[in-house]
């Protein structure tokens, strides 16, 4: 049983979807988890319904289930996986563990390796491509962005980016645009949450913003670069590119040094 969307595609991308019996609201991938029970979302989980369907495990995300909710669990003597992915190297730890505890290990291994072989091959194709200065937008209001811990903000770097707000602890803390405009940015990628585009335009106003001058304001998939799973990577080859096209736009007319 699943309790996070991002738990859910683990475990089919480990090869044991066929044993979920439920998973967490807004499990939508792959298309297979879209009719399987639900027994909560991010708020609350239905604990009469998971004893009900009698899981032999459990598998939430460190940041989403409570511990009032693991206290239950443990109470009612389920077993309880914690999954907190923060780094890409957790992605195919994690997949290795279910695939242990699944007894699906080779199915897996191989897509662990799999997803090392493309994050390697993205991390040689842009490593000693130029820095940029990149800044994440969560939400416009408020104005929420990704900290040095989110995994997005390794994806930045491993395209050769960095994110302005690296040096804040928080996962996704709320920022100024002030405090945005001070560390002017020569990129802007903005998650594709509803109202993306208007927020990308509201950027426009502030002609001298390195990354409005050169027209770097883009919009990503920040539903899947926002889940620790497999397909991070595809969110990452768009990051990837857009961050080859900003250098293109800002370095073209510039002698290299």
């Amino acid at each position: 049983m699943s309790l996070a969307p991002s738990a859910t595609e683990l475990v089919y991308a480990a090869g044991a979807g066929s044993r979920l019996v439920a998973v967490s609201a807004y499990s939508d991938w792959p298309a297979a988890a879209r009719v399987l029970p639900q027994v909560g979302d991010a708020f609350r989980i239905d604990l009469e319904r998971i004893v009900a369907l009698r899981p032999d495990l459990v598998i939430g995300w460190a940041s989403g289930t409570s511990p009032s909710e693991r206290d239950a669990l443990k109470r009612l003597g389920i077993p309880l996986l914690l999954l907190a992915p923060r780094k890409l190297d957790d992605i195919p730890r994690a997949l290795n563990l279910i695939g242990r505890l699944a007894g699906t290990s080779p199915v897996a291994r191989s897509a662990a390796r799999a997803f090392i072989k493309a994050r390697n091959r993205l991390r040689a194709a842009y490593a000693r491509r130029r820095s940029l200065r990149v800044f994440y937008e969560l939400s416009d209001s408020p104005l929420y962005t990704i900290g040095g811990p989110q995994i997005i903000s390794q994806v930045i770097r491993l395209c050769g980016g960095r994110n302005v707000f690296s040096d804040l602890g928080k996962l996704a803390p709320v920022v100024t645009r002030a405090a945005v405009l001070a560390r002017k940015p020569q990129v802007i990628l903005i998650g594709s949450y509803r109202g993306a585009a208007a927020a990308l335009g509201r950027w426009r106003r502030w002609h001298w913003l390195p990354a409005v001058k050169h027209g770097n304001l883009f919009i990503v998939p920040g539903e899947i670069l926002g889940r620790a799973t497999p397909r991070l990577l595809t969110g990452a080859v768009r990051v990837c590119q857009d961050l080859a096209l900003a250098r293109k736009r800002i370095y073209a007319s510039k002698p290299r040094r």
